[in-house]
């Protein structure tokens, strides 16, 4: 029974940090967090936005739905894509993944 009490009793220190001990661990779960989550996915988003913004006519590219294509138009938001001999569509910028050519030498 004297076991099972010294166990279950309050493990806070009673001095040092005190109270603050656990502030301090989550303030630091959330540094972590951010060199190791945040930050790389925020490094790749400008990436991208920067490969988006590069794009010109002439360039092939493949859309997050799966299709490739080759830039015909640039507008503000929007690209126009030929994918087939005059078959063409209007594609959002954000859902263009990746250059063709960049995608096909990554594999």
């Amino acid at each position: 029974m004297n076991l099972l009490y010294v166990l279950l009793q309050d493990q806070t220190p009673q001095g040092g940090m005190g109270g603050y001990g656990g502030l301090i661990m989550i303030a630091l779960l959330f540094v972590i967090m951010y060199f190791f989550m945040i930050r790389p996915q925020q490094k790749k988003q400008k990436e991208i936005q920067k490969m988006r913004e590069s794009l010109k006519v002439g360039d092939k590219i493949l859309t997050s739905g799966g299709v490739y294509g080759k830039i015909r138009e640039v507008g503000d938001t929007s690209f126009i894509v030929e994918i087939a001999e005059n078959v063409k569509i209007k594609v959002d910028k954000t859902s263009v993944f990746a250059a063709a050519d960049d995608f096909r030498a990554s594999k």
